[in-house]
């Protein structure tokens, strides 16, 4: 059972960290306008795309702190989902919250309470350990600082703000994000059940539920998609936080 347990904690690990490496390369130049816009104050996100081209090197300037981005996102994904998934198995193991919902995966089926704790304290764990990686990115990425690589940005926290410069916002971030990450997981795993009974009813009778059929990947994304569109703008009013 332990065995078993690690295996899986793991493939969420590799999981979480190839996903979240991938997804911050591509939207990088997303993030960096986001953090330009945001401590400028006035900037809009046309105007900080149009500083961003004219800069002398316009795909450098789109991809400025992808290093610390890919790493934050790669670790931070696989750190919150095996921390997730550990959670998620431990309660379950112990006889509470358990159910009887369709589902489209083999993850336990918990309670809303729950989803609503592990996925918090999944979030806010993995924010704690990111946090030092995320100030340096953000200062990196922002046009208030002038750091010509990232060393340099971290032995000026260093200098200047000491060891707690690194968790500088570590309080709003957390005040941000372990609410909504909690959200996010209730909300995801109603709507894949919710999807998920209703695909059931269009099954054949040899076909007892949705997982290991070709619809199990589509109810996943769109419970993932509509989840995290809850999610973003619940969040928004802490996101410059």
């Amino acid at each position: 059972m332990d065995a078993a347990r690690s295996s899986s904690s793991s493939r969420h690990f590799v999981s979480g960290l190839g996903s979240g490496i991938s997804t911050a390369i591509i939207l990088q130049p997303l993030d960096l306008l986001k953090t330009r816009v945001q401590q400028s104050g006035q900037a809009s996100l046309y105007s900080s795309w149009l500083e961003l081209r004219q800069s002398p090197n316009q795909l450098r300037s789109l991809w400025r702190g992808t290093l610390p981005s890919a790493l934050r996102t790669g670790f931070g994904s696989a750190l919150y989902f095996s921390t997730l998934n550990a959670i998620r198995q431990y309660v379950a193991q112990s006889g509470s919250g358990q159910g009887s919902m369709a589902s489209s995966t083999a993850l336990p089926k918990l309670s809303n309470t729950t989803n609503l704790l592990s996925g918090a304290v999944a979030r806010t764990w993995a924010g704690f350990v990111l946090m030092p990686l995320t100030v340096i990115k953000v200062r990196f990425e922002s046009n208030l600082y002038s750091y010509p690589s990232l060393f340099n940005a971290a032995m000026d926290i260093q200098r200047r703000e000491g060891f707690r410069g690194f968790f500088s916002g570590l309080g709003a971030t957390a005040i941000r994000d372990a609410p909504y990450a909690g959200l996010y997981v209730l909300f995801y795993e109603k709507l894949k059940s919710h999807l998920g009974s209703l695909a059931e009813t269009d099954l054949d009778s040899d076909t007892k539920t949705v997982m290991g059929t070709p619809l199990a990947s589509s109810i996943n994304f769109s419970s993932a998609i509509l989840a995290g569109a809850v999610y973003a703008w619940d969040a928004k009013p802490l996101a410059p936080l």
